[in-house]
């Protein structure tokens, strides 16, 4: 086994720590990469947000430290300011001031002053939240009803779009709360975000696993206009589950992204298409085509399904979570309400419902940061 040492990260450490970071290698892959301890690793990270520090460049114009030693040498021959100025092609001033930065004469030492330049060189820029309160006050409220950065950043344009000082990116936003040195926004802000992490984190990949169904209907015969998202009434559906065999059956409709929670006791078919029959008849019929599932067992009872409601069930094929990819992302949002490893079962369906209501009244960027109860509300009104 390799001996991992425990001494200083060097400039050299850190960029390459970075660099595999940035590609999505785990702190520990990265630690024996290196064969470096963990913790001085995910301490660089933590204390930067999980973001890769900018990299320092010396100005093309400023002293070297060639030109510092030559100063220094200049000192112990004893030759005047001039002398020294014209030696290393610069204007007489320009030693003065360094010399009268560096302790003057006396005490001038060529790498000291070099070391000591390149730290008051440095020029922190304050962001836009820190310089603008009202638009500070505005992100954090946001935040905290549990929007994302990328959300608040489209809300703030349609809604302020003449006024260029209400503007602000989501990645301001994202480093705002993971750097906590800019002391912008509040740390605990960060609970409120999806994944609830300390720091920004490369996605990892997940695999699924999937169960037989008689009489399977693929994915590959579904009616166009649900593949390209043109008419609305053609939902994606999933479980996500929790402990005690707890599961939350979880609809997105592909055209507006309206979102749907039902909830059912058991991953057993017989429960999870009763409660979905009684869930689709509060859809109206024009607004329920179909429905996208994925290969789970639950709906191994997908005729019984479409006979009560007439609604045709497809379903994608082995491994391809991305062919509902709505679901799996709405999936994801929900995981912030219903962590993992709880117990599911404790959420009655009015609270299911206020979930979803919160998920519909926010803006979505791929509905031009519409909502997705504004755009349901609109097709339920065209239906008469």
């Amino acid at each position: 086994m390799t001996q991992l040492i425990r001494r200083r990260l060097s400039a050299e450490e850190k960029g390459e720590i970075w660099q595999r970071w940035k590609k999505g290698e785990s702190l520990a892959a990265i630690s024996r990469a290196l064969s470096r301890t963990p913790p001085p690793i995910g301490q660089l990270v933590c204390r930067a947000g999980g973001i890769a520090p900018a990299l320092r460049r010396r100005c093309p114009d400023a002293l070297t430290l060639a030109d510092r030693e030559e100063i220094s040498r200049g000192i112990a021959a004893r030759k005047s300011i001039r002398a020294i100025a014209r030696a290393i092609g610069r204007p007489p001033s320009t030693v003065s001031r360094e010399l009268n930065r560096n302790g003057k004469k006396d005490a001038y030492r060529a790498v000291q002053a070099d070391q000591e330049a390149f730290v008051r060189a440095r020029r922190p820029k304050h962001c836009k939240l820190k310089l603008n309160s009202r638009l500070r006050d505005i992100v954090a409220r946001k935040l905290s009803n549990d929007w994302s950065p990328q959300q608040i950043a489209g809300w703030l344009k349609r809604q302020f779009g003449g006024s260029r000082s209400y503007q602000v990116s989501h990645e301001t936003i994202y480093r705002s709360l993971y750097i906590q040195a800019r002391g912008v926004l509040k740390a605990e802000l960060h609970k409120h975000l999806r994944q609830r992490r300390r720091y920004r984190k490369p996605n990892g990949i997940q695999s699924e696993r999937r169960g037989a169904i008689p009489d399977l209907v693929s994915i590959s015969v579904r009616p166009p206009e649900a593949e390209d998202r043109a008419l609305p009434g053609h939902w994606e559906g999933d479980l996500i589950e929790g402990t005690c065999s707890s599961c939350i059956a979880t609809l997105v409709e592909r055209s507006t992204r309206y979102v749907a929670l039902v909830n059912v006791n058991s991953k057993k078919t017989s429960e999870v298409v009763e409660k979905l029959t009684r869930q689709a008849k509060d859809i109206p019929q024009e607004l329920y085509k179909s429905l996208t599932w994925d290969r789970g067992a639950e709906l191994k009872q997908h005729k019984r399904f479409s006979l009560a409601t007439g609604v045709e069930v497809y379903f994608c094929d082995p491994q391809s979570p991305w062919q509902r990819g709505s679901n799996e992302n709405t999936n994801g949002l929900l995981r912030q309400y219903f962590p993992k490893r709880t117990n599911l079962s404790v959420h009655s369906q009015a609270h299911l419902n206020k979930i979803a209501r919160k998920l519909n009244e926010r803006p979505r960027k791929t509905l031009g940061f519409e909502t997705p109860a504004d755009r349901f509300a609109a097709c339920v009104a065209l239906t008469g």
